[in-house]
């Protein structure tokens, strides 16, 4: 079987390149950049621009599975700066599954698709979209999951799309090295009372639920296809207490001020107005969004990933730790 990658050289998608690779598959990749790291391994490389046609269309070019996991990440900029790589691009993927004929096709998505700012406490996929959405990025991941979800279609193309929430493990470039910079310097602060469970999930696990996506398109699309599925660890965290795990292991101290969660809600709407207002560089120091992720609870169920896909985290969250801690204390 021949599959296509898009962000493979990305954090998630070297690690699903790899999955497929150990599966005996042979892989593709397309980004924007060059890895040559990936191609040491085998893997053709196309390098191209999502938001233009011709490039998907031509990686799309006689593959059997698409794993659309490239998007433009992140919690402030103009809508332009998602909106072309997030919604274009998937929308570019499709088309070019439909006209070349291919049969799969696995969209990453994100649970911040149905988070407006109400924390989520066991929530599954019945969850509907907000109305409203406190930044562009997750409302053009659902603008994006929606688009695939309604391209299923029996017969001429299967499609699924995950959810996984807080990726972490070695490799991370964003998440955890951000958090231990700005603990070293004495920046970090705690949003809340530390008491909000959150979903994350290992990246290994976030790789495997990939494959077995793959596999419940191949075996059993009508009873699989054409829906979103929450992906995570069996059981979710204390956000903090996890974020305090990691600084322990590496020996940075832990954050000693704390702040409410409407507080720091409102602080982030206060600077995103003054960022906007006198077109500021960079972003701001706090956003709503950053402040709802980081003080209120939003964890979910995995009961169907696992009956639908046969999805079961195969790392755990300790082992996971360990392995991540091990490779921080390299670098």
């Amino acid at each position: 079987m021949k599959v296509l990658v898009t962000g493979g050289g990305g954090f998630l998608g070297k690690y699903v390149v790899r999955a497929f690779l150990r599966r005996g598959d042979r892989v593709r990749s397309f980004s924007r950049g060059l890895y040559p790291e990936l191609e040491q391994l085998g893997v053709e490389c196309f390098r191209g621009d999502l938001t233009r046609y011709e490039d998907v269309l031509s990686a799309v070019e006689g593959v059997d599975s698409v794993h659309h996991v490239a998007a433009q990440p992140g919690f402030w900029g103009p809508k332009s700066m998602y909106w072309g790589p997030n919604v274009t691009g998937t929308e570019n993927v499709i088309r070019a599954c439909r006209e070349k004929g291919v049969e799969r096709l696995v969209f990453t998505s994100s649970p911040s698709v149905v988070f407006g700012d109400e924390p989520h406490d066991g929530a599954d996929e019945t969850l509907s979209y907000p109305d409203s959405y406190l930044c562009h990025y997750p409302a053009s991941k659902a603008r994006a999951e929606q688009m695939v979800l309604e391209a299923h279609e029996i017969g001429v193309l299967h499609t699924i799309a995950l959810r996984p929430h807080l990726i972490w493990g070695p490799g991370d470039p964003n998440l955890i090295p951000r958090v231990v910079e700005m603990a070293k310097k004495k920046k970090l602060i705690q949003v809340g009372d530390g008491k909000n469970l959150v979903s994350v999930v290992y990246v290994e696990n976030a790789a495997q639920a990939q494959l077995v996506a793959d596999k419940a398109l191949r075996e059993k699309p009508q009873s699989s296809g054409g829906e979103a599925y929450f992906v995570a660890q069996e059981h979710p965290v204390y956000l903090w207490e996890f974020i305090c795990q990691i600084l322990e292991g590496l020996n940075v101290p832990k954050p000693t001020r704390t702040v409410s969660y409407s507080k720091a809600k409102n602080i982030g709407g206060v600077l995103e107005k003054i960022h906007k207002a006198f077109f500021l560089p960079g972003e701001p120091r706090m956003t709503r969004f950053v402040a709802a992720q980081l003080g209120t609870s939003h964890w979910y169920k995995i009961d169907k990933a696992k009956e639908k896909l046969g999805f079961h985290p195969e790392i755990s969250t300790e082992e996971g730790l360990k392995i991540l801690l091990e490779d921080l204390r390299k670098t």
